[in-house]
């Protein structure tokens, strides 16, 4: 009886928690289901058109600078953080050797301008020079003429004859050899005038060049931006391509976000981007577009890439860098910097754009103009020594005269024979 009595009360104890125990179950149940029914709502109307990282980070360009010449540093024109304006000086070498080198190169320029010059004046006496051993052959030829017929009536000596004979074939001798240093000195002006002989430009490109190498004795900064790395001090012997210091343009930052490859798939240039930077938090967002999507992994790139043929591989999953541009004007009013950390999160409603560059690059994509007229003030000094020096004859190019034209024809019908 007493059994029973226990099995009755065990019985009633145990229905209100089996009760208790369905009644939680099924609303954890019911939470589960919510949450499924919640997530897969959120996936659909929003999740899966969106992707996000915090593998990113905000990248630039960091121009460095380093002189094109070797030399000693005297004066450095900025320090770290300090904002340069493009064309500005950075740091300048010694310019004493630069200075006595392309004095020496105007002087060169100066001699071979005169030293042409004499080339134009030596035709002239030697045109003259031609006209009086034409003349005394025909002289020396009227000679010979006249002491032949004599000689035939037997009115001078057969001596006196020959003398006349060796006297014109000594006359026909100097002919020659006038017209041929006439023709060769016509060949060293022929067709130039003193500012385009061959001396002459090649006395011209020493001088740009001394100019250039005086120059560069002042390095200035290639674009706009802020200093960093500053590395070089005052009085260090400086050799061509060693970095002094960079140059970083922040107006032009950019950010670079390693997302997983399976984020990739419906990625495409040109859509929209929200970020976020752990400098400004929150409260600052940033608004971009995807510029570039990368072509390799970063693994790939490395400079120790991995090597998976191995007995003991472990996948991983790859992260590609894809690359976003950010709105000018938000850069402007909140700056970042190289290196920051963001956090992506990329809008993919819009697939139509390609995953891949469809057209090359039609024009460059970072360029400076602070170099361009560097060689202004050479052509102005080249320019000066050469009217110093030329006497009048700056661009006159000779003309072949009649005599010039003629020797030239008997030069050629030589050569032929």
């Amino acid at each position: 009886m007493s059994a029973n009595q226990d099995n009755t009360n065990l019985q009633a104890f145990a229905a209100p928690a089996n009760r208790r125990r369905r009644v939680m179950l099924s609303l954890l149940a019911g939470v589960i289901l919510f949450a499924a029914i919640g997530y897969g709502s959120y996936y659909y109307l929003h999740g899966r058109w969106f992707e996000e990282t915090d593998d990113a980070y905000a990248n630039g360009n960091v121009v460095q600078v380093s002189p094109q010449i070797a030399g000693t540093v005297v004066t450095i024109g900025a320090d770290d953080n300090a904002l340069v304006h493009a064309g500005q000086s950075l740091a300048a070498l010694d310019p004493t050797d630069a200075s006595v080198a392309l004095e020496q190169a105007e002087a060169n320029l100066a001699r071979t301008v005169r030293q042409v010059r004499g080339l134009y004046t030596n035709v002239g006496s030697q045109e003259a020079d031609l006209a009086a051993r034409r003349a005394a052959l025909e002289r020396a030829r009227a000679d010979f003429d006249r002491r032949q017929g004599l000689a035939a009536t037997g009115a001078i000596p057969a001596e006196e004859l020959a003398h006349a004979r060796e006297a014109l074939a000594t006359a026909q001798s100097a002919l020659a050899a006038a017209e041929q240093q006439l023709a060769t000195s016509h060949a060293m002006i022929e067709n130039t005038g003193v500012l385009t002989h061959p001396e002459v430009k090649a006395a011209a490109a020493a001088v740009r060049r001394a100019y250039l190498d005086y120059v560069r004795t002042s390095m200035v900064a290639p674009v706009t931006g802020y200093v960093a790395q500053r590395s070089v001090q005052v009085g260090q012997r400086v050799q061509p391509g060693t970095p002094l210091m960079a140059v970083v343009p922040l107006d032009q930052v950019w950010v670079d976000a390693n997302f997983k490859e399976t984020q990739l798939q419906h990625m495409r240039i040109g859509q929209e981007v929200e970020l976020t930077s752990d400098l400004y938090g929150s409260d600052v967002t940033f608004h971009g577009k995807i510029a570039g999507l990368g072509v390799g992994t970063g693994s790939a790139f490395s400079l120790l890439p991995a090597q998976n043929a191995t007995g003991n591989w472990i996948k991983i999953v790859q992260r590609v860098p894809v690359r976003i541009a950010l709105d000018p004007k938000e850069l402007s009013a909140h700056p970042l910097r190289i290196g920051l950390s963001m956090r992506v999160e990329v809008n993919m409603h819009d697939r139509r754009g390609p995953m891949l560059a469809q057209a090359p690059v039609s024009a460059p994509v970072f360029t400076t103009d602070v170099y361009a007229r560097q060689l202004d003030e050479a052509e102005a000094r080249i320019a000066s020594v050469i009217q110093a020096n030329a006497g009048g004859r700056v661009a006159a190019a000779p003309a072949a005269k009649p005599a010039a034209r003629k020797i030239e024809a008997v030069q050629a019908r030589k050569i032929s024979s």
